[in-house]
């Protein structure tokens, strides 16, 4: 589902919001919004930006981390792209 990065979360249409937020980062990360190894907003930031709930933020980052997209660092952030190889 090809997404427009400025789209707003549609809460009465059939996608659900944390499936709609994955697909609006994927969309912004894929233009650019952040790049490679960079971090994207906090939890926190992305709850203020789309009026999610926290749990709906961590569901689609959840998703995003599933399908390779971003990885996370425990107390540090979410990240574009693969983890470094240690």
């Amino acid at each position: 589902m090809a997404t427009d990065p400025n789209a707003e979360i549609d809460h009465e249409g059939p996608v659900t919001p944390y499936r709609q937020l994955a697909e609006i980062l994927k969309a912004r990360i894929a233009r650019g919004d952040w790049a490679e190894g960079r971090p994207i907003p906090s939890e926190n930031r992305l709850v203020q930006e789309y009026g999610l709930a926290r749990s709906t933020v961590r569901r689609a980052i959840a998703v995003l981390v599933e399908e390779g997209v971003v990885w996370t660092v425990q107390g540090r952030g979410t990240y574009v792209g693969q983890p470094p190889e240690s």
